[in-house]
């Protein structure tokens, strides 16, 4: 078959990872910079130009979209869906992880533990409410749109979490507050799930003075085996998003695991180097069937 990998860089680990398993398995590569394809809509039907050329006979796409280009990146994944290929990740599933206020909403329908969240509108003097609702300092604030823990502060006294918020209003930057999981000891899981299945789990122990856990941030990776409940918290999170691969980050909390974050776009290389585990194989084996269940079910309905 002929599969896609959606990514603006061809030197990024997970990008060589995915790359190496599509052709092991015996399928044709092909890497798209999802910002340079050229979205044509017609009554012909949808199509695909690549530096000039229309993407055509494509199987099945993996997509590496990241957190700047998703309005144009999921509207590419879009639109190769609507061409008949299968997705690795859905562009519905795309946009409703991205949206970190979005996301937790529907984690908290679904009756996902999570730390307690707080959001309000641009209002003049809130600050105070919201860090109460969270339980006071200290606590943490997040920009909506950061990312890699970029945009995450730690407010350790009242005073100090209404300035931050105070601050972030005054420059329209939309930001929640969580409450502050002190037992964390600042690190947390990240297990990784693909086809209703963890993979592989690693801890993060954020570095000497660092609240954050991030491996950007100087974190450090360890393989973790995860208890039954914290299994199941990583597989419900990513049901209730609709991923089919997904990095569910939680917290170890007094009264459970806490779901911090649901990632659509994991990275490979701190957990496949953490726990040994060939998580891009086992990617390319989950397209593989998604590709057969599509084709099968087209040739039930002709």
């Amino acid at each position: 078959m002929k599969i896609a990998i959606l990514s603006r860089n061809t030197a990024l680990y997970s990008t060589r990872r995915l790359a190496e398993e599509v052709t092991r398995a015996g399928h044709e590569l092909v890497i798209v910079n999802h910002s340079l394809c050229d979205l044509i809509i017609e009554q012909e039907g949808p199509s695909i130009i690549y530096k000039g050329h229309r993407l055509e006979g494509i199987d099945a796409i993996i997509p590496r979209i990241g957190a700047s280009v998703t309005f144009y990146g999921t509207a590419v994944v879009r639109q190769f869906e609507l061409m008949g290929a299968f997705s690795a990740v859905s562009s519905q599933a795309i946009v409703r992880s991205r949206d970190k206020l979005r996301s937790l909403q529907i984690l908290s329908k679904n009756g996902l533990g999570m730390p307690k969240t707080a959001f309000t509108n641009f209002s003049k003097g809130g600050e105070k409410h919201l860090v109460e609702q969270v339980g006071g300092a200290p606590l943490i604030i997040k920009l909506l749109e950061g990312t890699q823990g970029l945009g995450v502060v730690l407010a350790e006294t009242k005073k100090a979490a209404q300035s931050v918020v105070e601050a972030f209003n005054g420059l329209k930057a939309r930001v929640i507050v969580q409450e502050f999981i002190k037992e964390a000891k600042g690190a947390d899981i990240r297990a990784f799930v693909v086809n209703g299945k963890v993979v592989g789990a690693m801890k993060r122990q954020g570095a000497e003075g660092e609240f954050r856990s991030n491996l950007h941030r100087g974190g450090v990776a360890t393989v973790i085996k995860l208890s039954r409940q914290e299994k199941q918290a990583a597989l419900n999170a990513a049901k209730a998003l609709g991923l089919d691969i997904a990095g569910v980050d939680l917290l170890q909390s007094a009264r459970g695991p806490l779901i911090l974050e649901v990632n659509s776009s994991p990275g490979l290389e701190g957990i496949e180097q953490a726990t040994g585990v060939n998580v891009a194989e086992a990617i390319i084996k989950y397209v593989e069937a998604g590709v057969k269940s599509k084709s099968s079910k087209y040739q039930k309905n002709q």
